[in-house]
């Protein structure tokens, strides 16, 4: 079947490419308007029913018409001039709010906004908010509605941004924002040209290490623009099966989606490109179209392999709790389908309308490739392949070590990050009032019994609330409109986002609620702080099973695969000494070298399914040409030889570049974001130039076709028969 298709592709290359065209772009329009519709924002929504912070979450939206996609705000007023705000200020205050909680702001245009896309023009919630005990400031309440990543929602709070500064100013006095949106905003605009600039770096690194490498202009930029075709139809698919669905996606999906893609996808096309040259310096005769054929049908069964182990590594998170968990894994799993689907059609395709213009003005193809680090390597793993596995052992271990003492942080305080104008207002705010005022912990209590809910009725919980260490203060107790429910803010002595105010949700508030609970009631604890715990507990327990049901599936998909009962063993235990050694890595540099509290708890996951499907595409890849290699006479180390020589330099080029991607990230000033891109390009490097090049073919070497048993590869020659162990472990000079 895989090589049906490639063969199509390659005999009728223009018609795959136009409909390529027309579809990758088509998807790629339609993705780019309607994502923010697909994406759920903030991370509440995404955890089950029965955690405390979804159960608040459940009253506060039936029973104060909470709505999922409000973006709360904090304004701050304060005088100009730094003094105490005076009886008339505040009545100023007043005046101002009231006149804009009846003025609706309309979202800018830009000539550059697709005229489809949806407007956010709103009529934005003021509510009344607190004077700071020294009346240095007075604190508004505001709620925008919208994804607060839509750049329409962004140019919407700008704008009222705008008309808040103009009217307050009017009247002697100054703002300061924070909260949510308005950290959100601050953070993109500041990141704006880093991100910019290292997008550039990269993809300038990326062009450039292909112009080294294969010293061609097309071999250098078409990979880069089937990326794009196959990437955006990938990322479209999935935000139009979102919006069909109503299966909405985690703010960061699309963005892992576009990373996954393009690692993968140039990493597919590096192999192709390899292989067409090698296969037309190999047959100067052969047209260009029968080598794409010829190569695109070998390889493919490579590629096609590698993508659906990717595949079940991330179908795995569709048995996880946590909801981010559960879509992105089947999000990712179906981009990857398309991409391999791309791999298949227009890579082919685009190889067999080049041919040999694939490596102009390269004259590669007229001589055979002087030798080179890959050769080298090859024959140093051929004569010493005790050496090299006992080298890479004594590295991952020396790596591993770092697991010592490791500790999960499961802080989002955003340590580390840009000092907007959000952070500074929050930073002014507290110094004032409690530090979670302006993202308060609430405590929602609803009425089993009918009976309406009167402020005494709750006024013990809110008093043993108050009570609590850490509690810096208790609003006064909201009840609903039909009186049957009542929300209870506390103001927390800590930041909201981090791992103290956690700890004070889950532990002393909870356990003050449960033991005040007023009779014929329910309550439960909501807030940012409250969902932080919640998902720390729900990652937690899905991790625990997810890595055990993914290792599974990984090594039943490469049984069937390779044929082989010892090689998927070999490959997996290979991939799990690099997991194990790239997370070591992670604590080394960061706990232990830092002092961070500890690795983003996020960071286990992150790496098991980047670093581990991503890197068993290498060992796929190094396992079928070895294969190939030992199908032909002679000794199984000559075979391994050979092996390296040809398919070291694919690994190490396309591992270069997808530790560029990932490592891209790691500029971002934001610990979890820094993490993750250390991580990932440290663990996929490892997996390209330790695991794959080197400790995979040197025990391919001391193990020989017995690598393959029961049933070693057809030797020419030679008819198939069970594997004898120690068989062809053969020297080479």
């Amino acid at each position: 079947m895989i090589r049906a298709l490639t063969g199509c592709s390659t005999r009728n290359p223009w018609k795959v490419i136009a409909l390529w065209a027309v579809l990758g772009l088509g998807l790629t329009i339609l993705g780019q308007v309607f994502v923010f519709r697909a994406t759920q924002p903030g991370n509440d929504g995404f955890l089950p029913a029965s955690y405390d912070s979804a159960a608040a979450l459940r009253i506060s939206e039936e029973s104060f018409g909470a709505r999922p996609d409000s973006d709360p705000l904090t304004v701050l007023v304060a005088r100009k001039d730094g003094a105490a705000l005076t009886a008339p200020d505040e009545r100023r205050v007043e005046e101002v709010a009231r006149r804009l909680a009846g003025q609706r702001v309309v979202m800018p245009k830009k000539e550059e906004d697709p005229p489809f896309m949806e407007d956010h023009s709103q009529t934005p919630r003021i509510g009344a908010g607190m004077t700071a005990p020294d009346r240095s400031f007075r604190l508004l309440s505001v709620e925008l509605k919208g994804n607060p990543q839509d750049p329409g929602v962004q140019s919407t709070y700008k704008e009222f941004r705008e008309q808040a500064r103009a009217a307050f100013g009017e009247a002697g006095l100054r703002t300061g924002f924070t909260g949510g949106l308005a950290a959100t905003v601050d953070t993109a605009d500041a990141e704006e040209t880093r991100s910019t600039v290292v997008g550039a770096v990269v993809m300038g690194l990326i062009v450039l290490l292909h112009v080294l490498v294969f010293r061609s202009v097309f071999a250098a930029l078409l990979p880069l623009v089937a990326m794009a075709v196959i990437g955006g139809g990938a990322a479209g698919t999935v935000v139009m099966a979102s919006v069909a669905s109503g299966v909405r996606l985690a703010p960061s999906t699309p963005g892992l989606i576009n990373v996954v893609l393009m690692g993968i996808g140039i990493d597919y096309f590096l192999f192709l490109l390899f292989r067409f040259r090698e296969q037309l310096r190999q047959n100067p005769a052969q047209s260009g179209r029968e080598a794409a054929a010829e190569v695109a049908g070998r390889v493919g069964t490579a590629v096609t392999s590698a993508a659906l182990t990717i595949v079940a590594a991330f179908a795995t998170l569709g048995i996880a709790s946590f909801g981010q968990f559960r879509v992105l894994g089947p999000a990712i799993a179906v981009s990857v389908l398309v991409m391999l689907l791309g791999s298949l059609t227009l890579m082919p395709a685009l190889l067999a309308v080049t041919g040999r213009k694939m490596f102009w003005p390269s004259r590669a193809l007229r001589h055979a490739p002087r030798e080179g680090a890959a050769d080298r390597l090859g024959r140093l793993t051929a004569r010493r392949p005790v050496a090299l596995v006992l080298a890479s052992l004594v590295l991952l271990g020396a790596l591993t070590a770092g697991l010592a003492g490791i500790r999960m942080d499961y802080g989002q305080s955003g340590a580390g990050g840009e000092r907007t104008a959000a952070v500074e207002t929050a930073e002014e705010i507290s110094r004032a009032l409690p530090a979670g005022v302006s993202d308060p912990t609430s405590v929602l209590v609803a009425a089993k019994d009918g009976a309406p809910l009167g402020a005494e009725r709750v006024a013990g919980l809110a008093g043993a609330l108050a009570r609590v260490p850490g509690v810096g203060g208790v609003a006064p107790t909201v009840l609903s409109e039909d009186g049957k429910a009542a929300r209870i803010d506390l103001l927390l002595n800590v930041e909201s986002g981090g791992q103290q105010a956690r700890d004070l949700v889950s532990g002393p508030v909870r356990a003050a609620v449960r033991a005040n609970l007023p009779a014929g009631t329910e309550a439960h604890v909501g807030g940012t702080a409250s969902v932080f715990a919640d998902i720390a507990v729900a990652v937690d327990k899905d991790l625990r099973v997810i890595f055990p049901v993914a290792a599974v599936l990984i090594a039943v998909i490469l049984l069937v695969l390779l044929r082989s009962v010892l090689a998927p063993v070999v490959l997996m235990l290979a991939v799990g000494l690099g997991f194990a050694a790239t997370l070591g890595a992670s604590a080394l540099v960061f706990q232990h070298g830092l002092g961070r509290p500890g690795v983003d708890f996020t960071l286990p996951l992150v790496l098991f399914l980047f670093v581990v499907a991503l890197g068993t595409d290498y060992n796929i890849l190094i396992s079928d040409r070895l294969r190939e290699e030992m199908e032909r006479p002679g000794p199984a180390r000559a075979a391994v030889a050979r092996a390296v020589r040809h398919t070291a330099p694919a690994i190490a080029t396309a591992g270069l570049v997808l530790a560029a991607s990932f490592g891209s990230l790691a500029v971002s000033p934001h610990a979890g974001t820094q993490q993750t891109g250390f991580a990932t390009a440290v663990g996929i490097l490892l997996s390209a130039f330790v695991l794959s090049a080197v400790l995979v073919p040197a025990l391919a070497a001391l193990l020989g076709r017995s690598l393959w048993w029961p049933l070693r590869p057809r030797v020419r020659g030679d008819e198939p028969r069970a594997a004898r162990p120690g068989a062809d472990r053969v020297p080479v000079g």
